[in-house]
């Protein structure tokens, strides 16, 4: 009994000391919504800003401006396909290719024809959704004062969205069927055209430029062989087998060269940062609601 009375009587120290723990909670939560919060809003664009910039897109009458990257294709398939790609921004300007024939083993040369550019859409879209971050960063300037802590979750929410899009856009390649590839307008880009029985595809995979070569050969009319068609896929290994105008195709060899492209390693670190401080400002807000919601009996 006595300690039941003790206890009742502790009540409004308790109370006391929970208001006073609850009152400096609330001002540090209300200088995290004012000061801290634009304070990572402002480290946030300034790597995003570092990020776009890194795609080297020009401003208008700038085009000039534009660096101009050499890669040389690196190979372990025995010097199989040789070459150097020029990358500018988004586009391959120009591409220089030795292939070696799977049949003849008699060396072919190809390059893009004069004014052809290959648009890399991986990039292009990489870059949109960095700008579709920034501009939901730069929609609230120093001024603007967040009022609780789910509106600052809403942003980092979207934000974080658009830079998981733009990382996932060069860590997985866009998958292709044979067709497509036969019939896709890179095919027309080369001098002198490209053999029958030659397709190419160019993709970004993490910081890596790819170039991979697919021989094919027609499969005869009367073939025993179970004719399976391949899916669609990143990669097609040797013995996929597609349709293309009421003609029955395999693919016999495949080849795949890449080369590094520092700058798109940098681009995926700034991702990888951005990411974590808008999760690092997302798990503070996480602490002070947790208070908020807990009631002592």
């Amino acid at each position: 009994m006595l300690n039941q009375q003790r206890s009742l009587s502790e009540l409004p120290k308790m109370s006391g000391a929970s208001q006073a723990e609850r009152a400096v909670l609330e001002e540090e939560f209300n200088w995290l919504l004012k000061e801290e919060v634009h304070a990572v809003l402002k480290q946030l664009q300034d790597i995003l800003k570092e990020a776009s910039r890194r795609f080297s897109m020009p401003s208008p009458g700038l085009e000039s401006q534009l660096k101009q990257e050499n890669f040389i294709l690196g190979s372990s398939t025995m010097d199989q396909v040789k070459g150097v790609l020029t990358l500018q921004g988004e586009a391959l300007t120009q591409a220089d290719i030795n292939l070696k024939s799977a049949k003849s083993n008699q060396v072919m040369h190809f390059t893009f024809r004069e004014e052809k550019q290959w648009k890399l859409q991986q990039i292009q879209d990489a870059r949109n959704h960095v700008n579709q971050a920034l501009q939901l960063l730069s929609s609230r300037d120093d001024s603007y004062h967040f009022k609780t802590g789910a509106e600052v979750n809403k942003l980092m929410d979207a934000v974080m969205l658009q830079l998981t899009r733009a990382r996932n856009r060069l860590t997985t390649p866009a998958s292709m069927t044979l067709p497509e590839l036969a019939t896709s307008s890179l095919m027309k880009m080369f001098s002198p055209p490209m053999p029958g029985d030659v397709m190419v595809n160019f993709y970004i995979n993490l910081s890596k430029l790819c170039l991979t070569v697919y021989h094919i050969h027609a499969m005869q009319p009367n073939t025993t062989k179970n004719f399976r068609p391949s899916g669609s896929s990143v990669l097609h290994n040797p013995g996929a087998m597609f349709e293309l105008n009421n003609a029955k195709f395999e693919v016999s060899h495949v080849q795949k060269v890449e080369c590094v492209v520092p700058w798109l390693n940098d681009t995926l670190v700034f991702f990888t940062i951005s990411l974590q401080l808008c999760q690092q400002l997302k798990d503070k807000i996480a602490v002070f609601s947790s208070f908020w919601n807990y009631r002592p009996f």
